[in-house]
Formats: structure tokens, sequence, C-alpha cells
């Protein structure tokens, strides 16, 4: 039988052969995997956009560099949302900041700020909102999808039409007023109009601008202009995480947003987890977003433009026009129409086979009487398939 200073001497040796292994395995690169194929499902070709039930933006190298750093190193999670908010909020050129799950996540934080402040029986109370304020104004054609964010906060929305509508039913009840940007058309009150009304009557104003970069001055325009809040979704225009947003601010609302979401526990915003890959990878967005080459970005889009036009520009009765969106995604797209008649092909049936076919490409949806493409966010060379595709389809139709 081993003596006892054997035995110690055994255990010593143990952490070195595990660290030698560990160490081998370092070393090894990881087998390279094709995920979908594996999983049975069929790559796409984005020619929508940044539609996040298509996984919206790819990631560039520099960002995907900071989510691989995020992904080796441990940090206390509450001093890096803080560090990475004060540099958000530098760049961005804004009182404060910080990286939510998603725009949506955003909007239930932001609101629950307004409704809780700094009060922490209010944050634990959400959603009861006995002895607070409990209503949201909300213009009439700005009511959107992604509201359940705001109402899961317990709210009841106040609808308004005109300025006089805000002036007369704001009040002790009003925690915040809410504008959705890509709504802006179709409302009465205009975003400049709206800050200053919250601004007069001393209500925070809350701008979802979810889809509304580019361009990049947006980041700031609207709080220069007088909002409490802007959100912006971090996996669209930016190219960062899909899973992650930014909120942007008042000190005194972003620091009530952190209160009511994670880490922080029995809160509203628990489960909107966002990690240090999220935050990392959010920064390095920013970062390259900020020095990109807009303009040359623009030329780039309207190239691939030109490629998919000039390959159906000999089919008969089909017409190909450039269009920018007002505001949500706003960067030149292709509008493809023709004689469905003549080409016996519907603008829909044409979207199917682009779907069905080899490559899978996904237009832009929706879109009746018309073939929409976004060009922004394809790969090289995309482009000429996409173009090849739309001609086959349209020449083999007849």
């Amino acid at each position: 039988m081993p003596d006892r200073r054997s035995f110690i001497r055994s255990l010593s040796s143990i952490p070195l052969v595990g660290g030698l292994l560990s160490s081998r395995r370092a070393l090894a690169a990881p087998r390279k995997r094709d995920y979908f194929k594996e999983l049975g499902i069929r790559p796409i070709i984005n020619a929508a956009g940044t539609y996040t039930a298509l996984t919206a933006s790819l990631m560039p190298p520099e960002v995907v560099a900071a989510w691989e750093y995020g992904c080796r190193h441990y940090a206390r999670l509450d001093e890096l949302h803080d560090a990475v908010g004060r540099r958000i909020a530098e760049l961005v050129g804004c009182e404060a900041a910080m990286v939510t799950a998603g725009a949506a996540s955003a909007i239930t934080l932001g609101t629950a700020a307004c409704l809780t402040g700094k009060n922490v029986r209010f944050v634990r109370q959400l959603p009861d909102l006995s002895g607070m304020k409990s209503e949201v104004i909300i213009q009439k054609s700005h009511h959107f999808g992604y509201e359940h964010a705001i109402r899961n906060c317990g709210i009841r929305f106040v609808e308004v039409e005109t300025r006089e509508d805000v002036e007369r039913l704001a009040g002790d009840r009003t925690a915040m007023m809410f504008f959705l940007n890509y709504g802006e058309p179709a409302g009465r009150i205009k975003a400049a109009e709206f800050a200053e009304l919250g601004k007069k009557l001393n209500i925070p104003t809350f701008n979802d601008c979810a889809a509304d970069v580019p361009p990049a001055e947006n980041l700031s325009k609207y709080l220069k202009m007088g909002f409490s809040l802007v959100t912006f979704s971090g996996g669209k225009g930016l190219c960062g995480p899909q899973s992650a947003g930014l909120l942007l601010g008042q000190r005194d609302l972003i620091a009530a947003a952190r209160i009511n979401g994670p880490p922080n526990s029995d809160t509203i915003g628990r489960g909107m987890k966002v990690n240090k890959e999220e935050m990392l990878g959010m920064l390095a967005a920013v970062e390259l977003y900020l020095k990109r080459d807009h303009a040359a970005d623009d030329r780039e889009w309207r190239r691939r433009i030109g490629v998919i036009s000039r390959a159906i520009s000999t089919i008969p009765t089909v017409t190909a026009e450039t269009y920018v969106p007002e505001i949500a995604n706003h960067v030149p797209h292709l509008r493809i129409r023709w004689d469905e008649k003549q080409l016996r092909i519907t603008h829909a049936e044409a979207q199917r086979k682009l779907r069905e076919g080899e490559p899978s490409i996904e237009p832009v949806p929706g879109g009746r009487g018309e073939l929409a493409i976004g060009v922004w966010m394809m790969q090289p060379g995309d482009d000429k398939i996409v173009g090849r595709r739309i001609r086959e389809i349209l020449l083999s139709a007849g």
C-alpha cells in the first residue's frame, strides 16, 4: 500500500496532466461543420433586407472578433454594461446609452423606466401600476405590431390624432408619449412637434427608430430634436448581433431602464438578457458603422441594382425602377413590374418561384403588382444570381 507522501505526490501530477490535455485540445482547430446542411435547412440569398424573420444582417469580421473576444473572457456584467454604454453614448453624442436584447426589449425597458423611475418598489411591482402613472399617449395611426412590448408593462393607451388632443388628454396619469418613426407620414403630429409637445407638458417621449439606420445621422437626429428616448435595432443596418439593440437618451431614464432589466432579478426585463458578447458586438458595430464610407455603400447598392436591371431589360413589358423608402430601410431598392397577361406569370408567382428555386432567393415580402428587390444585404455575386434567376423565371413562363 502506498504511503501518504506517495499519494500526495500522485495527486500533484493530476492538474499537470489535465493541463496538457487541455492544451492539446486548445491547439486542435475545431472541425468546420455545415450546420444548415446537417439540420436540413436551405440557406437563402437575401434579396429582401433586414427582416428579423430572414435573420436580418450579417456581422462583419470586426463585430465577429468582438463577439469572439467576449466568448473567451469573464467580466462583471454591470461593470461592462456601464462601460459599453458610456462608450456608445460618446460615439453617438447623447447623454446615456445601453445595449438591449433587440429594439422590442428597449421599448419595454424604456416604458418601464418612464413608469417607475428609480423607485425599486415600483420596479418590483410592474405590471401592477397601483399608485403609479398608467397611460401612454399614442397617435391612432401609430399602432403597430410590436406594441405588446409597451402593453406588457400594464399601461393603457390613450389615442390621439391632433396636437389639441394631446394637450387635452395628457395629465397626471400620463407616463410617456410614444412615437413610431416609420409611421410619421400617416400621423398628423410630426416628429419635431411631438417631441416639442412632450417638453412643454413635461412628459417623456419615446421614438421607435428600429429600422431607421441608415442614414447614420439618425442615431443622434431624434435626440437632438428633443425625444427623451430612442431605440434602434442592433441587427439591421448597424450589422451588429441580431439579438441586440440600442436604447439611447436621457441619463436618468437610461439608469431607470437598467434597474428594470437584467441582470437584476424580479424585474419585468429579467428575461431580456444581454451578455458580454452582445455588448461588445454592439460596441464594435457602432464604431465601425460611424467610420464607414456611406457614399461608397450607396454606389455599391446602385451598382447591384444596375446588374439586375440589365439582366431583365430586354424582356418585353418589363420595367425596372430604383426607389428609396421614405423612412425605414432608407436605401436603394429595385421595383420590377411587367404585363402579367403577356408574360403569363403573376408577380406573386414569380416571388414563389424565387423562394422555391435553387438557390432559394427571398425578395421583399408583400408588394402586390410588383416584384421588389432589396440589394443591401446581398453578398458578393448575389446580384448576378438574382438577375439571372428573375430572367429565367420570366422567360420560361410563356
